[in-house]
């Protein structure tokens, strides 16, 4: 009995080994659970003729509190700046700003109100939502007044 090459390939399983896989995106982050899980493995593998240095596993341990400390102190620095555009949004209410549109217009208007639902805050002027880090400059509603009032003298 003779097996035709081309009738084994075409007649190939489709079970289990012939399958599609699913690619796995690699997590490019280490937290403190993974750094845990890595060095209680490596305790637990270690040769016990030769175990590990208590000094390279002091050094370990202290690597990983100070990676966890730059991250508390990232995602500090994080909520500070997002504080501190919020209270620079409000402070804008009354306040005259000058901003350039999309179509390269510079526009200047009064705010009247601000908006936090996005991740940069958003102020009203003239009935328009504009962006916190569009505004070019900002000029106080005093002051603004104070220079029409010379102006039409």
């Amino acid at each position: 009995m003779t097996i035709d090459a081309m009738a084994a390939t075409a007649a190939a399983p489709t079970g289990m080994y012939s399958s599609t896989t699913t690619t796995r995106t690699p997590n490019q982050s280490m937290d403190s659970e993974v750094f845990m899980s890595l060095l209680v493995t490596q305790l637990q593998n270690q040769d016990p003729s030769a175990p590990m240095d208590t000094n390279e596993m002091i050094a370990q341990t202290t690597q990983l509190a100070m990676m966890e400390k730059l991250t508390e102190m990232a995602t500090a620095s994080e909520e500070g700046f997002s504080l501190q555009m919020r209270t620079s949004a409000a402070a804008l209410v009354g306040e005259t700003v000058t901003y350039t549109d999309a179509d390269g217009v510079e526009i200047t208007g009064l705010v009247s109100s601000v908006s936090f639902a996005g991740p940069v805050p958003t102020v009203t002027v003239n009935g328009e939502p504009v962006a916190l880090d569009v505004i070019s400059g900002v000029t106080s509603a005093v002051a603004a007044d104070a220079a029409e009032a010379t102006t039409a003298a």
